[in-house]
């Protein structure tokens, strides 16, 4: 892509995420950096915590001068965990303009009817791929199939809709980009090979998850904020197309599942931790699907960077 064909993302004076639904949480412990807040430090009056699930939701607050933008990224796997950890956060997702969903695993999307219900607000878009509608599932070693939740059809999230994204696309008035299909370039990075689908009437080797799209944005001085859902397309390959389809180089934040847990993926740890040195974000925060192992060597490679993920973390960046 030449840089007449970069896509124009505008700059955000400053971006707020807050991690509504993750596989962890930790009350206890101190901020990392001065550009993270624990739940304890920025939610004053809770009347109890939050809950982790395995699964991923974050509200992303987008601000430029007098504009801000409110986008939900994901909605969890279990069908009100997202709202009521938003409620003990003293959060109101009515200010929610947009769904993200970043593809179509049940651990992404179960909450969905609930939140679009509770934003209620008209025809409010929700950016799906054409693939999460597939019936699917993955296998186990000895090759028996596990079922995953359908997704939910539209009738389900009315009167929101659902808007198919395949391409880049831009929300909140130009100041986020979803990438739209990331191309899989690296050598390391090949997929999810348990992964099924049912096309043409029977289960298909699925390993490539095509839906999954990351979301992109621009903070003033800083450089780009990437957030992923899984990483099925592998979280340098997602990087590296963010940088692409907006011509910037510099990464200041990555936020999100890498999919390094798991015998399949966890080979690729290494590689992935010395591509992310390359790259040199300031704040590399794996969640979710990343594994232990994967969150030990991060640290360990890049202490000054590394913030651990959790369940009512606030990002100020």
């Amino acid at each position: 892509m030449e840089n007449d064909q970069h896509i124009r993302l505008r700059e955000a004076e400053r971006v707020e995420i807050i991690s509504l639904v993750d596989n962890c949480v930790d009350f206890l412990s101190t901020s990392p950096r001065e550009e993270v807040k624990t739940f304890r430090e920025w939610v004053k009056r809770a009347s109890r915590h939050p809950m982790a699930e395995h699964g991923f939701s974050m509200l992303i607050r987008v601000f430029d001068c007098d504009e801000k933008h409110s986008i939900l990224f994901d909605t969890g796997c279990s069908p009100r965990g997202a709202i009521m950890n938003a409620k003990r956060m003293r959060i109101n997702l009515t200010e929610v303009e947009c769904i993200m969903i970043s593809h179509g695993h049940y651990d992404h999307f179960v909450g969905l009817p609930a939140a679009a219900r509770l934003i209620n607000k008209g025809e409010m878009p929700i950016l799906v791929h054409k693939d999460m509608f597939r019936k699917r599932g993955s296998v186990d070693l000895c090759g028996a199939l596990r079922r995953y939740p359908s997704f939910p059809s539209e009738d389900r999230v009315k009167p929101a809709r659902y808007i198919e994204v395949k391409e880049p696309h831009l929300i909140a008035n130009g100041l986020a980009l979803v990438t739209g299909e990331i191309p899989r370039k690296t050598f390391f990075e090949k997929g999810y090979p348990q992964h099924r689908a049912f096309v043409n009437g029977r289960w298909e080797p699925d390993p490539w998850i095509w839906d999954e799209r990351a979301l992109v944005i621009d903070v003033k001085r800083k450089g780009l904020v990437i957030l992923s859902g899984c990483s099925h397309a592998g979280i340098i390959n997602t990087i590296n197309h963010a940088r692409h389809l907006t011509g910037i180089e510099s990464v200041y934040a990555v936020l999100g599942g890498f999919h390094l847990a798991g015998k399949e993926f966890e080979g690729r740890v290494n590689q992935t931790v010395e591509e992310l040195k390359r790259i040199e974000p300031r704040i590399v925060v794996p969640s979710h699907c990343t594994g232990w192992r994967a969150l030990l060597s991060i640290y360990e490679a890049m202490p000054n960077s590394f913030v651990p993920g959790g369940v009512g973390n606030l990002y100020i960046l």
